[in-house]
């Protein structure tokens, strides 16, 4: 029924892939959101919330919620920049910088799988694919 459905289609493939990086981050200890969210914070310390949001393409009050669940768990922190008093930077905590060995290969674990599965052509046309689609729609 919705064969040529871009919306259904695109929604089912996000289901599917939330189950793998779900399972796959769940012995880290973190959600998929959160755990794309640490990565980024720990490759690069002192982000703004608004840069999080924009790199990862969600949405500010998204990264405000997962930013505070990440500090919840002890592995983020909020310092002030020293540009303007209400800027805050978003910094790893010791614990999330030894957490992001094991978020990368699980991360890893995951798209090898899904290469395997695929084929590494077919996962890396896909993927451009569907980046040069969000590309052209936003």
């Amino acid at each position: 029924m919705f064969d040529h459905c871009l919306y259904f289609n695109t929604t089912a493939l996000a289901r599917t892939l939330e189950r793998e990086w779900t399972a796959a981050f769940r012995d880290v200890g973190v959600t998929p959101p959160q755990g794309f969210m640490l990565r980024m914070v720990v490759a690069q310390p002192g982000l703004l919330q608004s840069e999080l949001a924009d790199g990862l393409a969600i949405s500010r009050s998204t990264a405000t919620r997962t930013l505070d669940g990440l500090q919840r768990l002890g592995l983020i922190e909020r310092r002030p920049t020293g540009n303007d008093g209400r800027e805050l930077g978003i910094h790893p905590t010791a614990t999330a910088k030894r957490m992001v060995t094991a978020l990368n290969a699980a991360s890893a674990k995951v798209t090898a799988r899904l290469k395997e599965q695929l084929g590494e052509r077919v996962f890396d046309r896909t993927v451009a694919g569907v980046k040069a689609v969000k590309a052209k729609l936003a």
